[in-house]
């Protein structure tokens, strides 16, 4: 199978600074008129690179410097040293890795997952309920444990309820394919190969739970402060590529898988992973973010993960919507 986006991961940010280090190499001091910018290999994070190779960051003065690196806690160990000024993560990571020593906010969403994560089961099942007392394989600490614990709550069940087998998204996939575990929590490509195959069946995936898993752009809360010039260029930037790539998405596909690469370089596989997920366009971003003073569906995915993560002990401090939300880009 493809090796598919690592979400999230149970790594601290803190603890891995060394080797965000190796990996990115020589650090980038935070400098006006430029920016760098960290993501795993992901369809959703395709808009920034069409940006920048459309010359939408340098007509507006930014040099935008895009990092593809293995694992999402490599990026936020960068930021959290200082060599780097962003990442792209998922709105959930957010929460887990706030604390007061280490200060960033969500300036923009890129995209949600549309159907491009799901848990997998055998044809028999259809119910999570069903499910009760048997082992569920999935990446602990991630989107995926994240997601299975929001479905839960709507049913009125917890994990507790079920025995979580630790493994990531690809090999959860392959142990239900083996017949190893009788479900798993995995996303694309897998959910497509175990239908096409005929392992067994999607039981449910996140085109019922829209806004749930969502990707976001976070800057550190110095950068913001300190080159908001930038931060807009940023923002405005990625948006005016995401309004390309609904008028030219063949065009835009094309340029995206060449960039992003990995998985993703076939403009093909890039356009069957981008119907999965939702481009955020600048009116999406408005109602999803809301103000600070009038919130809109990221208030409660907070105030949920705050719930999933809290139960979990992932959460570092206590968090309310402007500790990890800055709208003011999009408002603009």
């Amino acid at each position: 199978m493809k090796t598919f986006k690592w979400r999230g991961c149970a790594g601290a940010a803190m603890g891995l600074v060394l080797g965000a280090a190796a990996l990115l190499g020589t650090a980038v001091p935070a400098q006006a008129g430029k920016l760098t910018i960290a993501m795993t290999v992901w369809v959703g994070y395709g808009p920034m690179f069409l940006a920048r190779d459309l010359g939408y960051f340098k007509k507006r003065g930014l040099d935008a410097n895009l990092r593809i690196v293995s694992d999402s806690s490599l990026s936020m160990g960068a930021m959290a040293a200082g060599q780097i000024q962003g990442s792209a993560v998922t709105l959930d990571e957010v929460l887990k890795y706030r604390s007061p020593e280490f200060c960033f906010k969500t300036v923009m969403a890129l995209d949600d997952s549309h159907g491009a994560d799901g848990m997998v089961a055998g044809k028999n099942i259809t119910s999570i309920a069903q499910l009760k007392g048997d082992k569920i394989a999935m990446n602990e600490g991630s989107t995926s444990q994240f997601w299975f614990n929001y479905l839960l709550s709507k049913q009125g069940m917890t994990q507790s309820e079920f025995k979580v087998v630790n493994m990531t998204a690809d090999d959860a996939a392959a142990a239900f394919i083996a017949g190893r575990v009788p479900a798993a929590v995995t996303w694309e490509p897998n959910l497509s190969f175990i239908k096409e195959h005929d392992k067994g069946k999607v039981l449910v995936n996140s085109a019922s739970t829209p806004g749930v898993i969502l990707d976001v752009l976070i800057l550190r809360c110095d950068t913001i402060k300190n080159d908001p010039t930038d931060v807009q260029a940023l923002v405005d930037g990625i948006l005016e590529a995401v309004d390309y790539t609904k008028a030219h998405p063949k065009e835009a596909y094309a340029d995206m898988a060449k960039s992003v690469g990995g998985y993703l370089s076939s403009p093909a596989d890039f356009a069957s992973a981008a119907a999965g997920v939702n481009f955020y366009t600048a009116a999406m971003n408005k109602s999803y973010f809301g103000t600070v003073a009038n919130p809109g569906q990221a208030e409660d995915v907070i105030k949920l993960g705050l719930q999933i993560w809290g139960k979990l002990s992932k959460i570092k401090m206590p968090i309310t919507y402007p500790d990890v939300i800055d709208p003011q880009f999009i408002d603009k």
